[in-house]
């Protein structure tokens, strides 16, 4: 829903961040936000049968809810597999992704194609990437899809000393979204 306040639009959305924590009984992620995870294939890839880069079996696809807030971005992260953002609700939200050529790219998420936005978005995987809420005092419901499946040993958190010195001339947007 939309208002018109003075000559600008303002968005409305019917939930708060809360409502939809509560509701999806969503759990703090560790690379920021809160998640839970609704899907995990039944049937496994066993690792012989794997990229050499997996230490062990995967699942075939894992599925998570995922909402960030301005204040709980998605820090830098990187994962073994590709990773699809799906938007579902709530403000637009931008993708930070620094691909393993050191390219910078920015993604608009959300449901307003006028804008540039899109409804989902694959990151490749070994690519760096980090997400922020566009709009201030608002909040991203979101889905990911990984596959083959999640696995925390998949999973590596973006150091801010060795992210900058392997892509320098990201350094204002790496302090920006890497906590550690």
């Amino acid at each position: 829903m939309q208002i018109r306040k003075g000559s600008k639009k303002v968005k409305l959305f019917m939930y708060t961040s809360n409502y939809w924590i509560e509701k999806l009984k969503l759990q703090k992620h560790p690379e920021g936000g809160y998640f839970k995870e609704v899907y995990k294939a039944k049937e496994m890839i066993k690792k012989e049968h794997l990229p050499k880069r997996y230490s062990g079996d995967r699942f075939h696809s894992t599925s998570i809810y995922f909402l960030i807030t301005p204040d709980n971005f998605s820090a830098f992260h990187r994962i073994k597999s590709d990773e699809t953002w799906h938007f579902y609700y709530g403000s637009s939200l931008s993708l930070h992704i620094i691909s393993k050529k050191g390219e910078y790219l920015s993604i608009k998420l959300g449901n307003n194609p006028e804008n540039g936005e899109v409804f989902q978005y694959t990151v490749e995987k070994g690519d760096w990437f980090a997400a922020s809420v566009d709009e201030k005092d608002s909040y991203s419901l979101l889905g990911c899809t990984v596959s083959p499946g999640f696995d925390y040993d998949d999973f590596e958190m973006g150091k801010k000393d060795e992210l900058t010195e392997n892509f320098p001339q990201f350094k204002k947007l790496i302090n920006r979204f890497a906590r550690i």
